[in-house]
């Protein structure tokens, strides 16, 4: 069963992640913490560096939409469930939690202390630093929240 998780930013995110490697966990999803981080950091990694031109193209259209009524759910812990990702974005199988961790809580650093302007998301389009960086622990709870810390088990 999905468990329910509100991160509030990337630090809460980065808190989240360690504390499922250091308990182990369960899925109840389709992707391994390892899966999760890699995806969440290549969106972020997209936010920071640029989506690809198609990216933007096909979502320019549903933007309105898409900003009026799924961010404001993401925000609030309520996404909608099924929604497909780009391929290039999906992670592949064989990798490594502590790895794809590491990898992840580079790019928060990164994304931090970045001064650069960060690129519109292709479907809910500009928003401020703190606005992203509230975007991407929503984003990341939603992930996470398949992922159910291990229970002790009792003697």
């Amino acid at each position: 069963m999905r468990r329910e998780l509100n991160l509030k930013n990337l630090d809460e995110t980065v808190t989240e992640c360690n504390q499922l490697i250091e308990t182990g966990y369960q899925p109840t999803g389709n992707w391994s913490l390892a899966q999760m981080c890699n995806h969440l950091r290549l969106t972020m990694e997209a936010n920071m560096d640029g989506y690809p031109t198609w990216m933007n193209t096909l979502g320019m259209p549903l933007r309105p939409l898409l900003r009026r009524f799924a961010l404001p759910r993401l925000l609030e812990g309520r996404s909608i469930n099924g929604m497909k990702t780009a391929g290039m974005f999906v992670p592949s199988n064989d990798l490594d939690d502590r790895v794809e961790l590491e990898k992840f809580e580079k790019c928060v650093r990164d994304f931090k202390a970045s001064t650069n302007p960060l690129h519109p998301h292709p479907g809910f389009g500009n928003m401020s630093r703190d606005e992203f960086n509230q975007f991407h622990a929503a984003h990341a709870a939603h992930h996470l929240s398949f992922l159910n810390p291990a229970v002790p088990e009792t003697v």
